[in-house]
């Protein structure tokens, strides 16, 4: 069971950080950083995976490959951003976490433009 892994790595991550923020908080933080990246890695194999059953089922379904790969990138900007933002808060830095969750959210609005137009466009054809 990965997730036993998972959860065991951050809890000892969290212990040691909390252990060496008060003499060092700089090593805490690349402690937070590196374990975050760690677990990233971990699970990346099984982002693959799901991506590339999601690639199989547009093409069954012959569904433009260009807005499944615009709803994969909008998931992509959504998971980074919350793993920057939350590095910002562990560092004490609400303000920047703040900014890049609302860069975020622009940059995912700006790519969701060509789906919903898409799907406005759909729905005009279907009106008599």
């Amino acid at each position: 069971m990965e997730i036993v892994q998972i959860v065991g790595l951050g809890v000892v991550a969290a212990v040691l950080a909390v252990t060496i923020r008060h003499n060092k908080p700089e090593m805490a933080m690349l402690l937070s950083i590196a374990v975050g990246l760690i677990l990233f890695f971990m699970v990346l194999g099984k982002i693959g995976a799901v991506v590339e059953l999601l690639k199989e089922m547009a093409s069954r379904a012959s569904l433009n490959m260009v807005y499944l790969a615009t709803v994969l990138k909008i998931v992509a900007i959504a998971y980074i951003a919350d793993f920057g933002a939350q590095i910002c808060r562990d560092a004490g830095e609400g303000a920047v976490a703040s900014k890049i969750e609302f860069a975020a959210k622009i940059l995912i609005l700006v790519l969701a433009v060509p789906i919903v137009m898409a799907l406005l466009q759909s729905l005009l054809k279907l009106l008599p």
